[in-house]
C-alpha cells in the first residue's frame, strides 16, 4: 500500500521536531526516537482522521507527549533508577556548555507537567500559543499563562537566563 504524499511529507517534517521535543520532555534521545516513532505510527494508523484536522502537527505533538506520559507511567521505577544513576555524575567532569544544559534539563523537568508541556511545545517545537492550547486542549489564556509561570519558575531558581536556551536544549 502506497503511503500518501502529504503523510510521508508530515513525517518527514515533524520526526527531528518529535525527537527534540520528546529529548527534552524526557530527557532521554534515544527514549525520543522510539516514542517519536510511535506517535509517527498512531499517525499513519489515524491517517483518515488526521488529514482533515486544522493543526495535524499540534495533534501529533499532543499524541507525542501522551505517549510519554504512558510510558512513564508504566516505567516509574525503572526512572527512578535512571535518576539516581544520573544523579551520581558530577558536573564537574562536564564542561560548562553542558554543564548548563544538564542544569536546565533538570529545572525543566521539575516543572509542573502542564507547564512544562506548554513551554516545550511553544518555545522548543515552535508552536503558536493556539496551538498549543489547541494540542493541550485548553484556552489560550491558559497555554500562555502556563508558559509564563514556567519562565517565572526557570528565571527564579536560576535555571533560565535566555529563552532562547530552551529551543536549543536537546
Amino acid at each position: 500500500m502506497a503511503v500518501p504524499e502529504e503523510l510521508a511529507a508530515l513525517c518527514r517534517r515533524e520526526y527531528p521536531r518529535l525527537v527534540g521535543l520528546l529529548s527534552l520532555y524526557s530527557g532521554d534521545s534515544v527514549l525520543a526516537e522510539e516514542l517519536a516513532q510511535e506517535a509517527l505510527t498512531v499517525a499513519c494508523r489515524d491517517w483518515p482522521k488526521l488529514k482533515r484536522i486544522d493543526h495535524p502537527s499540534a495533534w501529533l505533538h499532543r499524541v507525542a507527549i501522551n505517549l510519554a506520559n504512558s510510558h512513564f507511567r508504566r516505567r516509574a521505577a525503572e526512572k527512578r533508577a535512571k535518576d539516581r544513576l544520573a544523579a551520581r555524575r558530577t558536573e564537574e567532569s562536564l564542561d560548562s556548555d553542558q554543564a548548563s544544559v544538564m542544569t536546565l534539563r533538570r529545572a525543566i523537568a521539575r516543572l509542573p507537567k502542564r507547564q512544562r508541556t506548554a513551554l516545550v511545545l511553544h518555545y522548543y517545537a515552535d508552536l503558536t500559543f493556539a496551538q498549543v492550547a489547541h494540542a493541550m486542549d485548553c484556552p489560550e489564556s491558559t497555554a500562555k499563562s502556563l508558559v509564563r509561570r514556567a519562565i517565572a519558575s526557570l528565571t527564579e531558581k536560576g535555571g533560565l537566563k535566555d529563552l532562547e536556551e530552551v529551543r536549543h536544549v536537546t
